[in-house]
């Protein structure tokens, strides 16, 4: 809050009731159909978190993951690394936690992406992505269309 001083001044009881009712006149529940022209807040602790297989955990932020242009929050655990796969469209991704790496075909020393770094993965690029820290990685995604995984052997 460095860019807002003033709210330093402000009662915490006063911030926080603005931060409810902001929120509640504003809020789309994931998963709920996608309408770009309305507001949508969803809180970390709302996020409706799935297995999307024994390691892998994804919640939705907007549209269907499955058929259709989504962003998408994500977890890996600590020490995880996909197999080498590729995904029908292209998807562009953002660290939250932890350290993660996005090795493409024939890479050998991906570069570590901290919190805060961008990735971006085109359509049928051969690649692995991973979390390399001892702590769990989180990660946001979008794309413009579905999300799948086709394992490359």
């Amino acid at each position: 809050m460095k860019n807002l001083p003033m709210l330093d001044r402000l009662p915490a009881k006063m911030v926080a009731g603005a931060a409810m009712l902001i929120t509640g006149t504003c809020t789309v529940l994931a998963g709920s159909s996608y309408d770009e022209t309305r507001e949508i807040v969803i809180p970390n602790s709302r996020l409706a978190y799935e297995n999307i297989n024994p390691a892998i955990q994804m919640a939705p932020a907007f549209g269907d993951r499955s058929s259709g242009g989504h962003g998408s929050f994500g977890k890996f655990p600590a020490n995880f690394e996909t197999p080498y796969h590729t995904h029908t469209g292209a998807y562009h991704g953002v660290v939250l936690k932890g350290v993660m790496t996005n090795p493409f075909k024939n890479e050998t020393n991906p570069e570590k992406m901290e919190p805060g770094s961008y990735w971006h993965v085109p359509a049928n690029s051969v690649h692995a992505t991973a979390c390399v820290s001892d702590v769990p990685c989180e990660f946001y995604f979008h794309a413009t269309g579905g999300f799948d995984f086709h394992p490359v052997k």
